[in-house]
């Protein structure tokens, strides 16, 4: 009746990230760093995850010769979110 929930994305962190990619064409790390009030370490190892995994592309490049991360949802990334946020729905109204 219930389905599994993915457990990479079962994390409050990698969820709001995953949410705040979503809705942009890409983002930057500081600006997902802002967004989730996490720590830049729990951040960079949470994104390193969903790297890892696929959901998501990083890109390191500079800007005014500062290091500039940014990151993009794959299709792969989508596809996961979207069926994360559907077995999330079953759970919320299990008649349907």
């Amino acid at each position: 009746m219930f389905k599994d929930l993915d457990p990479l994305l079962h994390n409050q962190l990698r969820l709001s990230i995953m949410s705040l990619l979503m809705n942009v064409e890409s983002a930057e790390f500081n600006f997902l760093l802002e967004q989730t009030k996490a720590t830049k370490g729990n951040i960079s190892v949470q994104i390193s995850k969903l790297k890892d995994s696929g959901y998501i592309e990083v890109k390191k490049t500079f800007r005014k010769n500062y290091p500039l991360t940014t990151c993009s949802i794959t299709q792969e990334g989508i596809q996961a979110f979207e069926n994360y946020v559907q077995a999330i729905a079953g759970y919320l109204n299990p008649d349907k």
